[in-house]
C-alpha cells in the first residue's frame, strides 16, 4: 500500500478501490454517498486488506 493510495482513499474513496473489483467499487460508492466518513473507512479497510 502506498501513501498515494491512502491519500486517494481519503479524498475520493471509490477511485482508490478501482483495481479491487466491481463489488468493492459499488460498496464504497454507496457508503460514500451516505457520508464521507463511512466511504473513507470502507476504502481504507479494502486497500489495507493483504488478502486481496
Amino acid at each position: 500500500m502506498s501513501i498515494w493510495r491512502v491519500l486517494l482513499a481519503i479524498i475520493f474513496p471509490p477511485l482508490s478501490v478501482l483495481d479491487k473489483g466491481c463489488g468493492s467499487i459499488v460498496i464504497v460508492f454507496i457508503l460514500w454517498l451516505c457520508g464521507w466518513v463511512p466511504g473513507t473507512i470502507a476504502a481504507l479497510v479494502i486497500v489495507n486488506n493483504p488478502n486481496r
